[in-house]
């Protein structure tokens, strides 16, 4: 298995998370606005050691085993600190997930994170289809499928860390993604 690269966009640095990372991500993300509406195996209120607990139980392991790829999200003027996470996992119609901290939001960081990311995953990864669930109150995170060119394709329900949602799917295929490129 090759290591998680550092990915670089024109404003942002995505380096592979790190058990050094647990103090940041604890800041940014026990806050409701950041975890509302992610999967409610998030728990809630956030444990003073949830990111830790996250980094070495689930995220470095899954890493270590090539099962997930996992990235801080920075600014290139401001390196040292992490303003979000952006995630591929090899799950069954769950390939990819992100979060950042609400005061670097509405700036298109996000977007650029994702854009990156999906480049990995169809590129170097060299996989056919990315599937991306998501709370349908989610109106930031579909607004960012909709510009990526990914298409609604189901709809359910799910339990989110707010509570029971209706839930989309949406995908784009590798070649959907290249024409788009």
């Amino acid at each position: 298995m090759q290591p998680t690269p550092t990915l670089h966009t024109a404003r942002l640095i995505l380096r592979p998370l790190q058990l050094a990372d647990a103090e940041a991500i604890q800041q940014q993300f026990a806050h409701w606005d950041v975890v509302r509406y992610l999967n409610a195996r998030v728990p809630w209120p956030y444990p003073a050691d949830g990111a830790l607990s996250f980094l070495r139980d689930s995220a470095l392991p899954a890493m270590a085993r090539g099962e997930a790829w996992h990235w801080s999200v920075r600014l290139q003027d401001a390196p040292e600190q992490l303003i979000g996470s952006v995630s591929l996992m090899n799950e069954t119609d769950n390939h990819r997930g992100f979060w950042l901290g609400p005061a670097w939001r509405g700036h298109g960081y996000m977007s650029e994170a994702c854009a990156a990311v999906t480049e990995y995953w169809f590129e170097v990864l060299d996989r056919d289809l990315m599937r991306v669930p998501k709370a349908a109150p989610n109106l930031a995170s579909r607004r960012i499928s909709e510009r990526s060119g990914m298409r609604l394709v189901g709809s359910d329900e799910d339990d989110f860390v707010c509570g029971r949602l209706p839930r989309e799917r949406w995908e784009i295929t590798r070649e959907e993604w290249r024409r788009r490129r």
